[in-house]
C-alpha cells in the first residue's frame, strides 16, 4: 500500500485579508495550494464575513488561520509571526507568500477648518507603507521566507495623482512604492522578489470611503478601455501568477494590473 506523499505547506501571509485585495487574494492562493494566514482587524459585525472567508479557504482542503490583530502593531506582529513559525517547525514548510494590503487610513484634506492632524499623517503612513518594511524585516530574520519568496504590496494610481482628501494616502502609497523598490535590492541576494501591484480604480470598502467616490468609480469606468472596473479578483489572479516559479527576475517594479486604464487615461 503506498502511503500518500507529504506536501510541504506553503505559506501565503496576507496583511488585511478579510475584505477587497486581500480577501480575494487570499482565496485564489488557497486554489493555488497555499495555506493561508490572514491579519485583520475587524469588529463584531464583520466577523461573519471572515468566517465566510475560513470556509472557502478551508473548503479547498488548505488551512485557515486568522488573526484578529491591529497589524501596525509591533507587539501584535511578533504573536502572529510566533504562531507561524511554532507551525513551520513542527510541520514544515516556508512563507512563500508576503501581501500587504492595508487600507487603514486618514481622509482628510491638509487645508481646511477640519483638516489632517500630525496624528493622522503619522498613523496613516505607519499602516499602509512603513509596515510593509517592519513584516518584511521580520520574517526574513525568523528564517520565515527563503528563496522563490515573493512580497508583493498594494499601490494605487493616487501614488501620483491629486484626490480630494486623499492627501496622506497618496502619501503612504508613493512611500509604499518607494519602500518596494529599496527591499528588492537588499532581498535580491536572498532570492526573493518584491513588487507593488498598482491596481485600477476598484469599488472595494477602502475606496468607498474616499470623498465623492462615486464619481470616480464612473470616470475610471469610462477611461477604461474595458469600459468595467477593476475587480479585487483581477488583481488576485496576477498576483497569483506572479508568485509562480520562473519569474525571479520580476522585482523592483510597479506593475499595473488595471486593464488598460492608467495608459488610457
Amino acid at each position: 500500500m503506498k502511503h500518500a506523499q507529504r506536501v510541504t505547506p506553503r505559506w501565503g501571509l496576507v496583511l488585511g485579508a478579510s475584505s477587497g485585495f486581500g480577501a480575494a487574494t487570499a482565496r485564489e492562493l488557497a486554489k493555488s495550494g497555499y495555506d493561508i494566514a490572514g491579519v485583520h482587524l475587524d469588529r463584531a459585525a464583520g466577523l461573519k464575513q471572515v468566517g465566510m472567508i475560513k470556509a472557502e479557504i478551508e473548503a479547498t482542503g488548505r488551512r485557515a488561520l486568522y488573526f484578529n490583530v491591529n497589524a501596525a502593531d509591533e507587539h501584535k506582529r511578533q504573536e502572529v509571526l510566533d504562531a507561524l513559525e511554532t507551525d513551520i517547525k513542527e510541520n514544515g514548510g516556508t512563507i512563500a507568500v508576503l501581501m500587504h494590503s492595508l487600507a487603514f487610513g486618514s481622509l482628510k484634506p491638509f487645508i481646511a477648518e477640519s483638516s489632517l492632524s500630525k496624528r493622522n499623517m503619522d498613523m496613516t503612513l505607519d499602516v499602509m507603507a512603513h509596515s510593509l518594511v517592519y513584516w518584511t524585516q521580520d520574517v526574513v530574520r525568523r528564517g520565515l521566507m527563503g528563496r522563490g519568496g515573493r512580497i508583493f504590496s498594494m499601490t494605487s494610481a493616487g501614488s501620483n495623482r491629486v484626490i480630494p482628501s486623499y492627501g496622506a494616502v497618496s502619501a503612504a502609497k508613493s512611500a509604499l512604492e518607494s519602500h518596494t523598490r529599496q527591499l528588492a535590492v537588499e532581498l535580491a541576494p536572498h532570492g526573493i522578489t518584491v513588487n507593488a501591484l498598482r491596481g485600477g480604480v476598484t469599488q472595494t470598502p477602502a475606496a468607498e470611503r474616499i470623498p465623492d467616490s462615486d464619481q470616480l468609480f464612473v470616470e475610471a469606468v469610462h477611461r477604461n478601455p474595458h469600459k468595467r472596473l477593476t475587480t479585487p479578483e483581477d488583481v488576485a489572479r496576477a498576483l497569483v501568477a506572479l508568485a509562480k516559479p520562473g519569474t525571479d527576475w520580476i522585482t523592483g517594479n510597479v506593475i499595473n494590473v488595471d486593464g488598460g486604464e492608467e495608459v488610457a487615461g
